[in-house]
């Protein structure tokens, strides 16, 4: 998965000004692009040593990968430094279809995505309407007029592995990602996790679900989630009654029959092959 690049390397301790390296790592981002070069898979971002000195004073810390600082400058159409001809601008799912290496940079650069969008929503109080500035003590932006704090947007969302007999309910997304996936869906106001993964099941395929276990979660910048991975079994008929509005495909599939998504990225990607190795042991019984 995007995260898995090893203990102790991801470092996400709040600074409010740190002073750049010059070989520190800079997210220029604008209009919900970044820039980076990819050049036979290999992924590179900016250096501060790249960029004119006078942008040093708007770069924002973001975190340490593997003790290498990233900053995140944010900058408007038009506007912005002069950098390198090798980078180019483009969006975090264009980044992420190339399969860029090392995985340390694909992690770090959907982890700005997720801190960019942020910042870039929370430019204003949502209370009043003030201009909001940064907090002193942690990552948060504050109403000076109010007092109101805003902290980074996650949101809950839960992958769901449903298995019946020796098969697995694989999906496809209506728009959007075009490969093989699982149930999925948000966690709504009131709910545990577990109440979303019977709701999501049952309004996309139709299904009732039984023994619902836990399997690993997944930070997932590109759309501001944590996602929580469960694997569970149909309870009682298993005949699918697929949402048309949400999916374009959804069918049980044996562990021979399944197709991978084309990349380690995904929690989803990880569950299905979990499933094509173990079969219903996946379920812990």
């Amino acid at each position: 998965m995007i995260q898995d690049i090893g203990e102790n390397v991801f470092r996400n301790e709040f600074a409010l000004r740190r002073e750049p390296a010059a070989s520190d790592r800079v997210i220029v981002y604008r209009e919900g692009e970044m820039a980076c070069s990819v050049e036979n898979n290999a992924i590179a971002f900016p250096q501060v040593r790249e960029l004119p000195e006078t942008y040093a004073e708007k770069l924002i810390y973001l975190f340490e990968v593997e003790g290498e600082a990233f900053f995140l400058l944010l900058t408007d159409s038009g506007e912005g430094p002069e950098l390198p001809e090798k980078y180019t601008f483009g969006s975090i799912r264009k980044i992420r279809s190339t399969d860029p290496q090392p995985q340390k940079y694909l992690f770090a650069a959907v982890t700005a995505h997720h801190l960019a969008e942020w910042y870039i929503g929370s430019r204003f109080c949502g209370r009043c309407g003030a201009e909001n500035s940064h907090d002193s003590s942690e990552r948060a932006m504050v109403c000076p007029k109010c007092g109101k704090k805003f902290y980074p947007r996650i949101d809950p969302a839960v992958i769901v592995g449903v298995v019946s007999g020796d098969k697995l309910l694989i999906t496809r997304y209506r728009t959007g990602f075009a490969h093989n996936a699982l149930v999925a869906g948000f966690t709504e106001i009131g709910e545990s996790f577990e109440a979303t993964v019977s709701r999501e099941v049952m309004e996309e395929t139709g299904i009732k679900v039984k023994n619902i276990r836990y399997y690993k979660s997944q930070p997932w910048g590109i759309a501001a989630n944590i996602l929580a991975g469960f694997f569970c079994e149909a309870d009682g008929d298993s005949t699918i009654h697929m949402d048309e509005n949400e999916l374009k495909y959804a069918e049980w599939l044996g562990r021979e029959e399944i197709v991978l998504q084309p990349y380690d990225h995904s929690l989803t990607n990880e569950m299905m092959k979990l499933f094509k190795s173990k079969g219903r042991g996946v379920l812990g019984k």
